[in-house]
């Protein structure tokens, strides 16, 4: 069991990269000067630079693609900026996977690992196939309405179920492939993948759980019954989550980037993604190292 722990790093076959994608912090002129230079330095080996549409891609030659294209032809992908502009790209990706280098230009930095200084450094070493990888597990989710799917998306981080400053305490029933699992009186409900442990679970008093675990956490926030506490449940058990009070205000939100609307009755539907998020680990630092930093812990 601790092997299939702390082994999460797997090597990755040294592969042919011909195009590589960037993703960008928007309005960060640091971010795009970067770029620029990752622009040069790709041309001088022959491979292509490529990216989203942006107004700010006019200062220095990033080949601008739609989704389709961009998920085709990425062989290796650039993250410059934080860890939400990391969590926004996973959903970029689609079903395809490619290992995910994140240049840190945000504050926090749990998944964007590689200082700046350290980008070039980092891409010899892809390019020479001398790497490795640290997949991370996400989740599939579908918002359902009279049996109706209105919408679907992929998290990386969490899923979670909140009410507005004005509503009431919400109730929450939950399945666990379909067994009643408990209906949570709360201020919300988190569901969250290992990689977002430390995010808003943490915040609510969830477990920080290692991120090769193939685990799932459900953490009510600020619950009316003080003994419902954080439960850690296999990824691979399918989770129901229903509305059950009249209340208005509620939200469904995504990594805390897309937001849907729920009524009495609506349902959500979670199951592990087929597709993992595949980071690039820095040679120098392990998970723990970025523990003890972020929380700063012994300080």
């Amino acid at each position: 069991m601790i092997d299939e722990i702390f082994l999460a790093a797997a090597p990755m076959v040294n592969q042919s990269i011909k195009y590589v994608g960037v993703v960008v912090k928007p309005n960060h002129a640091e971010a795009w000067r970067t770029t620029c230079e990752l622009s040069a330095w790709l041309k001088k080996r022959d491979i292509r630079l490529i990216g989203k549409p942006r107004q700010e891609a006019e200062v220095c030659p990033v080949e601008e693609v739609g989704d389709e294209e961009f998920q085709e032809k990425a062989d290796l992908l650039v993250v410059l900026g934080g860890d939400g502009t990391m969590i926004s790209t996973a959903r970029l990706l689609g079903e395809k996977e490619i290992p995910v280098l994140g240049i840190n230009y945000g504050s926090l930095g749990y998944l964007t690992e590689f200082r700046i200084e350290e980008m070039f450094s980092a891409l010899e070493m892809i390019l020479a196939g001398d790497y490795e990888i640290d997949r991370r597990v996400m989740l599939e989710v579908e918002h359902r309405r009279d049996g109706e799917t209105l919408d679907t998306g992929r998290v990386l981080n969490d899923v979670v179920i909140n009410k507005s400053v004005l509503a009431r305490i919400i109730e929450i029933e939950v399945k666990l492939n379909n067994l009643f699992v408990n209906s949570f009186r709360a201020d919300g409900l988190i569901i969250s993948t290992p990689t977002g442990s430390t995010a808003y679970n943490l915040s609510a008093g969830g477990p920080i759980v290692y991120p090769s675990m193939n685990a799932v956490v459900l953490t009510p926030i600020c619950p009316f019954t003080l003994t419902n506490r954080p439960i850690v449940v296999p990824d691979r058990a399918e989770i129901n989550l229903r509305l059950m009070n009249e209340n208005e205000g509620v939200v469904l939100t995504l990594d805390g980037q897309i937001g849907y609307q729920m009524l009495t009755g609506d349902s959500v539907l979670i199951r592990k993604s087929a597709a993992s998020f595949n980071l690039v680990q820095p040679p120098n630092r392990n998970y723990f190292d970025v523990l003890r930093n972020k929380l700063k812990w012994g300080r």
